[in-house]
This record gives C-alpha cells, sequence and structure tokens, in this order.
C-alpha cells in the first residue's frame, strides 16, 4: 500500500461515538485495503484524523476487540485477526460483525464438543450419567415454561464436560460460554434465540447415557448446526427485529 490508512479517514461532522467511528474504521480498512495480520495506524493518530478523544477511539477499538475482529500487542501496536465488511451494505454492519464473531466460536465449539461428547459417551460413570439425565430432563422443562435457560443449559453441557474426566474441557467450556454471552441489545440474545437446538439435546444426554459416543457427536453437530443456521438468517435479515 503507498498510502497511509490515515488517509482514508476523515474528520467527522459530530463527535459521537459508536456507530460513527466504526463506521469510519471499517471505511478505512476497505478502502486501504488492510486485510487480515495488517497493522492499523496508531490509536491516536486515528482519533486525531477523525477529531474525537482517544477514549472515544479507546472504546470503539475495545468494541471490535471484544468480538475478535482485533488484537492489541502491547508496545508493537494493533493488528487485525479477522475481515471487516465495508459499512453501506445491504446488512447492517453492526450484525454482520458480532454475527461473524459468533460463527466464529461456533467453529471452536464444534471442534471442543465433539471431542467432549465423544469422551463423556465413553467414561462417564453411573452416577454421572444419572446426573446427565436429570439436567437434561431440567433444562428442556425451563425451556417448555419459557424461562431463561441460560443457567440450565450452562449446569447440562457442564456435567457432559465433567463426565469426559478431563477438567480442562469444563474450563475451555466454561470459557466459551462468557464469550458467547451477548448484550441485551443483541439479536443474538434476543427472545427465542437457539430455542430450535433443544429438540437435540435429548438425544446427546440419552447418547452419553447410553455409551454411544457416535451419537453424541451426532448430537452436538445437530445443535451446532442448528444455531449456525440461525445466526446466519439473523445476518442476512441484517436487522435487530
Amino acid at each position: 500500500m503507498s498510502d497511509s490508512p490515515l488517509t482514508y479517514l476523515g474528520r467527522l461532522e459530530t463527535r459521537s461515538r459508536g456507530h460513527e467511528v466504526l463506521d469510519a474504521l471499517a471505511e478505512m480498512v476497505a478502502r486501504s485495503g488492510l486485510g487480515v495480520g495488517d497493522k492499523l495506524p496508531p490509536e491516536v493518530q486515528m482519533a486525531q484524523q477523525l477529531g474525537v478523544g482517544r477514549s472515544t477511539m479507546r472504546e470503539a477499538l475495545n468494541r471490535w476487540e471484544g468480538l475478535g475482529l482485533i488484537r492489541r500487542k502491547r508496545g508493537v501496536g494493533t493488528y487485525l485477526v479477522a475481515p471487516i465488511p465495508a459499512p453501506g451494505g445491504p446488512v447492517d454492519p453492526d450484525v454482520r460483525l458480532e454475527g461473524d464473531a459468533v460463527l466464529r466460536l461456533l467453529e471452536v465449539r464444534l471442534t471442543l464438543e465433539t471431542a467432549v461428547a465423544r469422551m463423556a459417551a465413553e467414561r462417564t460413570t453411573p452416577v454421572q450419567a444419572r446426573e446427565i439425565d436429570r439436567l437434561c430432563t431440567e433444562l428442556l422443562e425451563v425451556v417448555a415454561r419459557g424461562q431463561n435457560y441460560r443457567e440450565a443449559d450452562s449446569a447440562f453441557h457442564t456435567a457432559i464436560a465433567d463426565a469426559s474426566a478431563n477438567p480442562i474441557f469444563t474450563q475451555l467450556l466454561t470459557y466459551l460460554d462468557h464469550a458467547f454471552e451477548r448484550s441485551a441489545e443483541s439479536p443474538f440474545n434476543r427472545a427465542g434465540f437457539g430455542l430450535d437446538s433443544f429438540r437435540f439435546h435429548r438425544p446427546l444426554a440419552d447418547a452419553v447415557v447410553a455409551r454411544d459416543p457416535d451419537a453424541a457427536e451426532r448430537a452436538v453437530i445437530d445443535i451446532i448446526s442448528s444455531v449456525r443456521t440461525e445466526v446466519e438468517a439473523i445476518i442476512r435479515a441484517g436487522n435487530a427485529g
């Protein structure tokens, strides 16, 4: 690239936070040809070019970092680690960015949880199997009542991870569960999101209890695929409705 990416940043008419700064940064990335692995200009220079405070720029970059789009290296700089969609397309850029982040998390969960489910089916003890069956029943009852299912869902999946007899799996899944949390305004946290996946939770529990690793793996694939399909539909819709 012959031009500095800063040349593609224009001073904002207002000093408002949020969308304007993020849209300007996305346009800079698109017009300058920055890609995965490339370094962003220094934070202070981007703030000066846009005419906003450093705290405003930091908030914008924190948003991108939280979505797994950039990585900061102390004393080195900020690098792109995922594609940034250009603003102005048919899909709301915030929905697209968050949706892409959720899809990346689902890729990790698919790889990890299929292995966990297989090991749980191979290693579960009778006591653990009974607890998994109980927690699945409890979870599905909570879902059927239309109540917040997050705690019950976490308990069920944690019990399966525990049955793998490898505590590191439990720690990793707990971390991913926190990473999957969305804001109250997020379309990926709206009422009913992910409900379709619960029809595959009983097959997962039954497979682990029956010590059938192949069936357990298939159930996890069905669960993740169901959520992925819903995420992709929300991205296509491009709104939070």
